[in-house]
């Protein structure tokens, strides 16, 4: 059976805001009144979830919300332009949060932004969680009924038990069964999608429709369009400049942007001296 469903970070929060809030800012007497637009004019994308919450001991603020399928090493500075844009609309304090959801190796994820220029200091602080050190009981045990469809990912939930269990609480409430799909999706990456098919007993290729999905599908046409320019770079680089020039390979191993990687190829190819190219890889 195909199921359709609308599993964006503003479904899965608003199924129980207030919950979701009090976890992510460990605010006990927090309340959630309302769930805000947080597209900003001057940024093409929107921050996940910007709420709108009150607490007695802070008064009204907002909770900024950051999903983020896999870790990138610009969101630092993401985080800071989106707490000042949403403080800016609102004229509000924020409590920003950033929530990353698969791990990537070992990676170790700051908690802050910080940049100095010219004497002058820009810093922003956010809470990092990271779901795979979360403990799978919490979305039963303290009715977070937003991180079951996260179970899998989440610390000990990669056991078929857990995740069956996780599946029956979402089939037996209404407002949670079209979450499944996000369940099933999550589930592919720690058991084999045969037994996540079995499980489900629906078909599997409605996870096709999840713009998780789409981002992972993405993400590795990117990475493979990016090995290939890497491959083309290594080659030039031997030819125009040899060994010499491969000892900046490493460095340029390094590089994920495309464009980057485009102007750097093309500049291989231009340049007269090492010295220029690095210009080109440091820029």
């Amino acid at each position: 059976m195909t199921k359709s469903a609308d599993i964006s970070s503003k479904r899965i929060i608003s199924l129980a805001p207030e919950n979701w809030v009090k976890w992510v800012t460990q605010i006990p007497d927090i309340t959630a009144t309302e769930i805000l637009d947080s597209e900003f004019q001057w940024i093409s994308r929107e921050s996940d979830v910007l709420i709108r919450a009150q607490s007695e001991r802070y008064g009204e603020f907002l909770a900024l919300n950051e999903l983020q399928l896999r870790y990138k090493a610009e969101m630092p500075r993401r985080m800071r332009a989106y707490v000042a844009l949403a403080e800016e609309k609102y004229n509000l304090p924020v409590y920003p949060v950033l929530i990353n959801i698969l791990k990537l190796s070992e990676t170790e994820i700051p908690s802050s932004y910080q940049s100095e220029f010219a004497g002058i200091t820009a810093r922003q602080d956010y809470r990092v969680i990271n779901l795979w050190e979360v403990d799978a009981n919490l979305a039963f045990e303290e009715n977070l009924s937003s991180l079951l469809p996260f179970v899998p990912i989440l610390k000990d939930g990669a056991e078929e038990s857990t995740i069956q269990r996780a599946l029956q609480r979402l089939r037996t409430d209404e407002n949670l069964n079209q979450l499944e799909t996000v369940l099933a999706f999550f589930a592919t990456f720690v058991i084999d999608s045969a037994l996540v098919k079995q499980i489900m007993r629906w078909d599997m290729a409605i996870l096709t429709e999840s713009p998780w999905y789409q981002q992972i599908l993405r993400e590795g046409e990117a990475r493979g369009e990016a090995r290939g320019i890497i491959s083309g770079i290594e080659m030039d680089l031997e030819i125009k400049f040899g060994n010499e020039g491969l000892q900046l390979m490493p460095q340029i191993s390094q590089i994920t942007d495309l464009e980057q990687l485009k102007v750097i190829q093309r500049g291989v190819k231009t340049v007269n001296s090492l010295k220029e190219l690095r210009g080109l890889i440091t820029s």
